[in-house]
């Protein structure tokens, strides 16, 4: 009877320890964000690129302070990044500005910080100096170089300027050097890229070769990095507090600016807005830059 006793006070004592236990652990506050996995979309193309190896401090300090199992998710190309953005799959994007662009206005991201890199870009159009071309409705039915699709300073403006032209051709140059070399030859009549990349690269081709046809009447932004829509708001709060509260040389890695305003995107958004319903066009030969009239 004593022996059957004991064994029911034991029984119940190891039940309420267990019990006790696991309403300890259940109570224990985890922070997570997006449930156990935050995925981060790395976009890099255009005016910067960026490598994955930089980003690897910035992914262990989010993973140690969130509690969270961090991705990083790299892309060198804008359709990638856009279907990334649009299926909602990035809950955190480092965007260069043609994609925040985009992803700000079509999307609903929200802009958190703005990035590091070079600011008031301006985008060119170039010819050779003894192009007979003197304004950009000269280069009606001739051919022309862009850079990089997606790039703000050799796609979105360049395009956005010669709007309403029919080109001959578009020609995608893989580098702003390859866009120079291609005028050089006489391939195409004039080519697309940043400002500060021409008065670069044409001190080592020859400056004399060329002269700029046009300037954009406006800067480009900073690239921006942007939530998106489906983080809830504590979740954002978190996000934005262990961002800030990262040292200098993981902040500084990662390429993003705790502690400025973000910058003005209306004209850009407006530009792309523009560019985007003729971008199936512009591979045509010739090129038809301006929206088909529908009928």
């Amino acid at each position: 009877m004593l022996l059957m006793l004991y064994k029911n006070m034991f029984s119940r004592r190891s039940f309420l320890s267990q019990f006790l236990v696991g309403l300890l652990i259940g109570c224990t506050p985890k922070k997570t964000i997006g449930g156990d996995k935050l995925v981060i979309g790395i976009v890099g193309y255009g005016e910067e690129k960026k490598s994955i190896e930089q980003y690897q401090r910035f992914k262990e300090h989010m993973s140690a302070m969130t509690n969270s199992i961090i991705e990083l998710e790299p892309t060198f190309n804008e359709v990638k990044a856009l279907e990334q953005i649009k299926r909602r799959a990035w809950s955190l994007v480092f965007a260069p500005p043609g994609l925040a662009a985009i992803a700000m206005s079509k999307e609903q991201y929200t802009p958190i910080f703005a990035l590091q890199g070079p600011v008031n870009l301006h985008s060119v159009l170039v010819v050779r100096a003894d192009s007979p071309v003197t304004k950009i409705l000269d280069l009606q039915n001739r051919a022309v170089a862009l850079g990089q699709v997606g790039s703000a300073t050799g796609y979105y403006l360049p395009i956005y300027d010669l709007y309403g032209l029919t080109l001959s051709e578009i020609v995608f140059a893989s580098t702003p050097k390859n866009v120079l070399e291609l005028i050089e030859n006489g391939t195409v009549a004039a080519g697309a890229l940043s400002k500060v990349e021409f008065e670069s690269l044409s001190r080592q081709i020859g400056k004399e070769k060329f002269r700029i046809l046009s300037t954009s009447t406006q800067s480009v932004p900073s690239g921006l990095v942007l939530l998106a829509p489906t983080v809830e708001r504590n979740q954002a709060e978190l996000i934005v507090n262990v961002m800030k509260s990262a040292s200098p040389t993981v902040i500084n890695e990662a390429g993003y600016i705790p502690n400025v305003a973000i910058p003005d995107y209306t004209f850009l958004i407006k530009v792309v807005e523009r560019v985007r319903p003729i971008v199936t066009r512009i591979k045509q030969k010739p090129a038809p830059l301006f929206e088909e009239i529908q009928k």
